[in-house]
């Protein structure tokens, strides 16, 4: 048996809030020396702009809720700011670069862009633009070698392993820094390489009629492969660049956990730590 064959099912994971896009936990994951995250502690999500009462009541109930760390830049916190939450911490951590925080040129989330139709030609023509094309290639490389990017998740991890309570972090659609975001707590928390890239890959469940309408309006304008491979990549999430990213931490400091270290700042023994508040060991 796997580790990914005991892991819950990704919609045990998924919970169910009103206005809170690409929202799952990680409790139920299995890591590699087979203990479990628990449950009702680690969230990953969109932003809470549209979070209704209901959704902070849960937050507050079920998942104890205590830190948000919000991991977009200025002007798209402007545009969206997050619902306040009495009694929990709120941190921001941009982590986009500003060099891709200029190339993108966004103010506003991909989430509430989509469903405009001028976004949506926008962003159809963008597809055939190599210069734009070749932005959404490097955004995962660039995230993880950026000294700025790399100092803030440490602060995030940190942060993690010292809430009070439960912890949710998000960016705009919950999907890229945020998927890094959830790649390294996996790691420090021991997952193996399958568990992390599967929960990657799941944001694209969640965008899949938006990615199917983009793609469809560059069909029209005919495009093709390059064309559809930049809308998945910023409508949803690219697992293959994702992966190849992996491979160039793998590359460069020998394995993810390593990079946690080296570049992020968050020591094997402060990763001991961190597996020691969140996971536990599950008897069937």
């Amino acid at each position: 048996m796997t580790p990914l064959s005991r892991n819950k099912p990704a919609q045990d994971r998924a919970i169910p809030f009103e206005g809170i896009v690409n929202a799952r936990e990680l409790g139920g994951l299995t890591m590699a020396d087979g203990r479990m995250v628990r449950p009702g502690l680690l969230v990953r999500s969109g932003n809470l702009s549209q979070a209704t009462d209901n959704d902070v009541a849960l937050l507050k109930t079920r998942f104890r809720l205590s830190d948000v760390f919000d991991f977009r830049f200025d002007a798209e916190i402007a545009a969206e700011p997050d619902r306040a939450i009495a009694g929990v911490r709120h941190t921001q951590l941009a982590t986009l670069p500003q060099k891709m925080i200029d190339g993108f040129s966004s103010g506003r989330s991909n989430t509430e862009q989509v469903k405009s139709a001028d976004f949506t030609n926008a962003l159809a023509h963008h597809a055939f633009n190599p210069d734009a094309q070749e932005l959404a290639r490097q955004l995962y490389p660039a995230i993880v070698s950026d000294a700025r990017a790399q100092q803030r998740y440490g602060a995030f991890l940190r942060g993690v392993l010292d809430a009070a309570g439960g912890v949710l972090w998000h960016c705009s659609q919950g999907k890229d820094r945020a998927g890094w975001a959830t790649a390294f707590v996996l790691a420090a928390l021991g997952a193996g390489r399958e568990t992390i890239v599967t929960d990657f890959d799941r944001s694209n469940q969640d965008y899949v009629p938006a990615v199917a309408t983009l793609c469809a309006r560059v069909k029209e304008m005919g495009g093709g492969e390059a064309e559809y491979t930049f809308i998945r990549s910023m409508v949803g999430v690219s697992t293959e660049n994702f992966s190849r990213t992996l491979d160039w931490i793998d590359a460069q400091y020998g394995s993810l956990q390593a990079y946690l270290e080296k570049a992020l700042g968050f020591s094997a023994a402060e990763q001991k730590r961190l597996q020691e508040r969140y996971l536990y060991f599950y008897a069937k």
